[in-house]
Parts: C-alpha cells; sequence; structure tokens
C-alpha cells in the first residue's frame, strides 16, 4: 500500500541576520505591552523544503542526525498544573531519559495567534530558527540547576543537553516542529550567540543563519504517545516550529511542552 504520509512540504523560515554594526546579539525573553520583543538584530525569511520523516523514522538518530522520535506515551497526562506536572512529569521524564539516552544525570507551548506571550506559562512555539543552548549556557544552566557542590566538577567532563518535546492533548498537526539534521549545518557560517536578556539574568541561544545545503526535516503528526528527543550542546541541532500549508483543516493550535536535561557523558 502507498504511504498517505507527504514526502515533504515547503515553508517560509525565519532566519537569522546579525546586526550591522558588529554588537553583540540580544533579545529581550518577555514582551512589552506591544507584543514586541526588543532585539538588535532582523530575521530575513526564505523558502525551504522540509523533508517528512513519518514512515522512514530510522533515518534521523540522536548520533547521526541529533534528533530522534520515539514512542512512548507519558503517565502524566494534564499539563495544567505547574506543581504536578514538576511532582509527576518531571521525574517520569528524567527516568526516560536516562532509560533513552543512558544520561546520568519546562515551559509549556500553547499557540494562541494575537496573544502576547510574556510569561512562562504563556510561552509559545517558536517561529524562528534556533538553538537553545550555546556551550556558554550549557554550563551555566548545569551550575543554575545541579547542587553547588557537585557542578564544579561535573562541567570538566563531557556533558550534553538534550531537550525532550512532546505534543500534548491532540497531535501536533499545527505548528509542527522542524528539525535540522546537524551534518548539513556549517557551524562557522550559520550560528550566531544570542544573549537572551532575562529581568535579573542573562542566557544565551543560537540564533541560526540561512546557509544552502541545510537539511530541514520534520515529523508529520506528532502525537502525545510519541517524543522527540533533540540534541543542544556539543553537536546541536537547529529547529524551528513552522506554518505548514498542508495542515488538515480545522486542526486544533499546537500544545506541546519542551524539558531540557544535562546528559554527563
Amino acid at each position: 500500500m502507498a504511504s498517505t504520509f507527504p514526502a515533504s512540504t515547503t515553508s517560509t523560515l525565519q532566519f537569522y541576520v546579525p546586526p550591522k554594526d558588529g554588537s553583540r546579539a540580544f533579545q529581550s525573553i518577555n514582551a512589552t505591552s506591544s507584543g514586541i520583543r526588543d532585539r538588535n538584530f532582523t530575521l530575513e525569511p526564505h523558502e525551504v523544503e522540509i523533508q517528512n520523516l513519518r514512515g522512514n523514522e530510522s533515518a534521523a538518530t540522536l548520533d547521526t542526525a541529533g534528533f530522534q522520535l520515539f514512542k512512548h506515551p507519558a503517565k502524566h497526562t494534564a499539563f495544567a498544573n505547574d506543581a504536578e506536572i514538576q511532582a509527576e512529569y518531571y521525574p517520569e521524564s528524567i527516568d526516560l531519559i536516562k532509560k533513552l539516552t543512558g544520561a546520568s544525570r519546562v515551559p509549556i507551548r500553547r499557540r494562541r495567534p494575537g496573544e502576547i506571550d510574556d510569561a512562562p506559562d504563556r510561552r509559545q512555539p517558536v517561529p524562528q530558527t534556533h538553538v537553545d543552548q550555546t556551550p556558554k549556557s550549557a554550563v551555566e544552566r548545569v551550575h543554575r540547576h545541579l547542587p553547588a557542590d557537585e557542578a564544579p566538577e561535573l562541567v570538566k567532563h563531557r556533558f550534553q543537553i538534550i531537550n525532550l518535546w512532546r505534543p500534548i492533548s491532540h497531535p501536533a498537526h499545527d505548528f509542527p516542529l522542524g528539525l535540522c539534521d546537524f551534518r548539513s549545518v556549517v557551524t562557522s557560517k550559520a550560528v550566531l550567540p544570542v544573549a537572551l536578556v532575562y529581568p535579573d539574568r542573562e542566557g544565551e541561544t543560537y540564533g541560526v543563519r540561512y546557509t544552502p545545503g541545510q537539511k530541514w526535516t520534520y515529523f508529520s503528526g506528532v502525537t502525545p504517545e510519541e517524543l522527540i528527543l533533540i540534541k543542544c550542546v556539543a553537536l546541536y541541532t537547529p529547529h524551528t516550529a513552522f506554518s505548514d500549508p498542508q495542515t488538515p483543516e480545522g486542526s486544533p493550535l499546537r500544545e506541546s511542552i519542551e524539558l531540557p536535561r544535562p546528559r554527563f557523558l
């Protein structure tokens, strides 16, 4: 029987352009009252073909491409209360990442067109090509989240940050997750450190520039019973939410949860 999955789709992705004056790129994490995040860089659109790996899931693994789809239903399925998420979903996700990757050691995104995403419980899918961590911010994350007496020794060794991304309540047909095979990323040309300015601190991500040859992919219709692991440090995977013109009419707006966790090697 012939596959019913589209082989690919085409979408306009937003790529970073560094500040013209050569200054360090920055973006405020919170939006202003007008719904705009202060920043000193620009974005440029590029129409790209995005290959659908649905039906060929084994073509991408954490080791070969920087991301991998797994089928593993979550025990916690409510995702309505932050305290319950931290008490129930976090521990099961940590155990799952350990099981799937051998690791030794979360914002919910709900798409709401027209709303200002200005609080952790209202973060929306990010429609810009990016990598969640740089080596600098990964080290800072280890110090911020692990015991003070353990972190200095742990960061002396090799480690990775791996994100666990999962739709909640319904399949992610709307605004699916686009993933770039890290083998197609020309590092010196394709990434731009971007400071994330919080009210009390700074983080740092990579913005991703457009370069010819980037291989963008996605898995159509990822369900809440599935998850995607994404490498964010060491070898890293650029990713973005994108508008898919093949989204079935009437699909509910995407809701997902993403949980970063360190993996010490």
